[in-house]
């Protein structure tokens, strides 16, 4: 299995909706492609601009922010 890493972003304030299916093609953000299966993004929101580093494995408890998981996964 390939790690992967997540992605370091500067967002703008507003809200955003992150992949937790693994299937967007926009990863880390939702570009519908969990459509028809139990999978549904999570909406986040920022009031600031700011640098984040969000999850692309899938498996973080802090969703949608990377909480290092990846580099615990084999």
């Amino acid at each position: 299995m390939s790690k992967k890493l997540p992605v370091l972003v500067e967002l703008e304030p507003g809200t955003y909706y992150w992949c937790g299916c693994g299937k967007s093609k926009k990863e880390p953000f939702c570009d519908g492609s969990h459509k028809g299966s139990t999978s549904v993004p999570v909406e986040f929101v920022t009031n600031e601009k700011k640098k984040v580093a969000l999850c692309t494995c899938q498996r973080t408890k802090k969703a949608p922010y990377c909480d290092g998981t990846h580099a615990k996964v084999d």
